[in-house]
């Protein structure tokens, strides 16, 4: 299984109706399967999500996170690692906001 404890992630794209951009951080925590993070940055005063890994190392994920315009947002996300050439793990996410136009996207985030 994939640790993600202690890994710093950046956003390298992102569908138009995303939120987060290659200004937004995430720190993520990891005990057993249960994953945390907290990010913020760009567009995000701050954010944060809970989730499940599996023995893959995909993650089922939920977010929330207060936006530059004082607004509350929140979503789901799926996760699909991929182990990069120089050991780092690249993420494949597809997501939906649960608030505000319900609207899908998908965005890649990589390990710092």
């Amino acid at each position: 299984m994939i640790n993600y404890n202690d890994k710093t992630f950046k956003p390298v794209s992102n569908t138009e109706n995303g939120e987060t951009s290659d200004e937004t951080i995430f720190r993520y925590k990891q005990e057993g399967n249960l994953l945390t993070a907290e990010y913020s940055g760009g567009k995000i005063n701050y954010g944060h999500l809970i989730g499940l890994v599996d023995d893959h190392g995909n993650i089922d994920m939920r977010y929330h996170q207060i936006n530059d315009a004082g607004i509350l947002m929140t979503g789901i996300c799926n996760s699909k690692p991929e182990q990069l050439p120089n050991g780092k793990i690249r993420l494949h996410e597809t997501w939906q906001w649960t608030s505000g136009d319900q609207s899908r996207g998908e965005s890649v985030i990589e390990e710092q």
